[in-house]
Parts: C-alpha cells; sequence; structure tokens
C-alpha cells in the first residue's frame, strides 16, 4: 500500500544508529511533516538505511509531497506502527498557478497598411 501527503516539514530529528543482533549496521532519521489540510495533522515519517540521505537535500519550513508505506509489527504483545518515507518531493510555492501570460505592450499592435487599397474591404 503506497500513499502520499503534501505538508511543510516541522522538524527534522536527530538521525539514529546503531548495529543490529546479526550484525549489521543500521541507521534511521525521523522527520515531522504537519499536512495542508482544513484541519492540519502533524505525521511523524521515518527514514531507513540509504534513504536518510533524501532529507538532507530538505529544510524545515519547506512545502514536500512524501511518499510512504504504513507497517504494523508486534514486539512482546504490544504493537508499533511506523510511517515509512521512500521519496520526498519538494512543492514548489506556485504550484497551481499557471505560467501569467506576457503583459501587452501598445507596441505590440501591427501598423496599418499604407498604399492602394489599404481602406478597401474585403466584402
Amino acid at each position: 500500500m503506497a500513499l502520499s501527503v503534501k505538508g511543510k516539514v516541522e522538524q527534522i530529528l536527530k538521525m539514529e544508529s546503531g548495529v543490529s543482533r546479526a550484525g549489521k549496521e543500521w541507521k534511521k532519521q525521523e522527520f515531522i511533516l504537519e499536512t495542508d489540510e482544513q484541519f492540519p495533522r502533524k505525521v511523524c515519517f521515518t527514514l531507513f538505511g540509504d534513504k536518510v540521505d533524501m532529507i538532507s537535500s530538505v529544510g524545515q519550513g519547506q512545502e514536500v509531497e512524501v511518499s510512504f508505506n504504513i507497517e504494523s509489527r508486534e514486539y512482546n504483545g504490544r504493537w508499533f506502527t511506523n510511517v515509512n518515507a521512500w521519496k520526498i518531493d519538494r512543492v514548489s510555492q506556485d504550484n497551481n498557478m499557471p505560467e501569467p501570460p506576457p503583459e501587452f505592450r501598445m507596441d505590440d499592435i501591427p501598423p496599418e497598411p499604407e498604399g492602394d487599397g489599404a481602406n478597401d474591404l474585403p466584402f
């Protein structure tokens, strides 16, 4: 199940790292996003492994779209849910605004033809 949400990066938390029981190194970083809804919500996203590098090019307060998966797992009879981000795209501020037309100037009007037949209408 892949989902996405747009919002503003509220906070980037400190990166965590360690070594698993199997001897593999791991790293994760979390960040908080405030959604762009009528009633904004804050969501904590987690980046694992190489995905941690994606947040380095994003700053606090920046508008982004995050693609993510939700995953739950059980540990000692309790359930824990992660919101795992796998893609972060910057959102341009003028995202829904088309480019305005060029400004009209009087010089844009072509000159009227001169000479014979200049005032003759074809109808």
